[in-house]
């Protein structure tokens, strides 16, 4: 007896096929008309993950989008064809896919989270582990940040995979971490500018001065901590990574149920993370294709 998925991928498999020979790849630079897919799109989940793969990296190719759903390529391409017919992707002269005018939300800009995120992702496990609690790894752009990866520990009551998630970097541990080793001008320009008014970042006058003095304390302490501050029953604290210039790259945060957070800390938190970033940092350092 076949297993419905793999009835369902013998059928992806010969749409792709078919829209392979039907649409061949164009010989000319005139954009030609879209072909709304033949096909319905039911796997909603992965065509999220497909839109902040997209945002996030900035590009991406057929075989990668199949690797990181962990599908065969004709269901990515069938995926991916629907969102270059919604505007949400488009295909460069490589044959790869790049965000479309209607992601809203640009892609991150950095060509290299992908490989920060596979080099992560063994510490990330091995920290989940030794915590059995819940680690992100982020990135800033701007005034967000962007969770990159999560590792979610085995405690039933666990906080949840964070996984392209975009929140304001003044809230979350990590991103106080990032926006600690900025100079003070840049703080200005990022929360107090008209910019920041426009894009609606802007951080009430009246908080402003506390807001830069846990800067400083996080400066100090080398962590920063979140107490409910993006989401309620949630903690978490968190550290910057550098590359071997010293330049901060991203972000690692341990997460825990509020009501856990004082034991998780007084048990080890901040050495073990500390220990963590130092030897993702090495890594990070080693690798000949280091974010600068």
């Amino acid at each position: 007896m076949i297993h419905p998925t793999t009835v369902m991928e013998i059928a992806d498999e010969q749409q792709y096929n078919s829209d392979v020979q039907n649409n061949p790849p164009a010989k000319s630079a005139r954009k030609p008309v879209q072909k709304r897919p033949t096909y319905s799109i039911e796997a909603v989940d992965n065509a999220l993950q497909l839109l902040q793969l997209l945002r996030d990296g900035g590009a991406l190719r057929l075989k990668d989008a199949a690797a990181e759903l962990g599908v065969a390529p004709s269901t990515a391409h069938r995926l991916l064809a629907m969102l270059v017919y919604r505007g949400f992707a488009v295909q460069d002269e490589n044959r790869r896919y790049v965000p479309g005018a209607a992601m809203g939300v640009g892609p991150a800009g950095l060509s290299w989270t992908r490989l920060l995120r596979s080099l992560a992702q063994p510490h990330m496990e091995l920290l989940s582990a030794q915590l059995n609690e819940t680690v992100n790894l982020m990135v800033r752009v701007g005034t967000k940040v962007r969770f990159l990866a999560t590792m979610e520990g085995n405690n039933v009551l666990r906080v949840g995979d964070r996984q392209g998630t975009v929140m304001p970097a003044n809230k979350t541990s990590g991103g106080k971490a990032m926006l600690a080793e900025l100079e003070p001008h840049m703080i200005d320009q990022l929360f107090r500018s008209n910019n920041a008014e426009i894009g609606g970042d802007t951080i009430p006058a009246a908080e402003y001065p506390a807001f830069l003095r846990e800067l400083e304390s996080i400066r100090g302490n080398g962590f920063a901590a979140n107490f409910e501050g993006t989401e309620e029953g949630v903690s978490a604290l968190g550290m910057a990574l550098h590359n071997r210039h010293g330049h901060v790259v991203g972000a690692l945060s341990v997460a825990t149920p509020s009501t856990r957070f004082r034991r998780v800390f007084d048990a080890g938190l901040v050495p073990a993370l500390r220990e963590t970033c130092r030897q993702l940092e090495i890594d990070i350092a080693a690798n000949p294709a280091e974010p600068d």
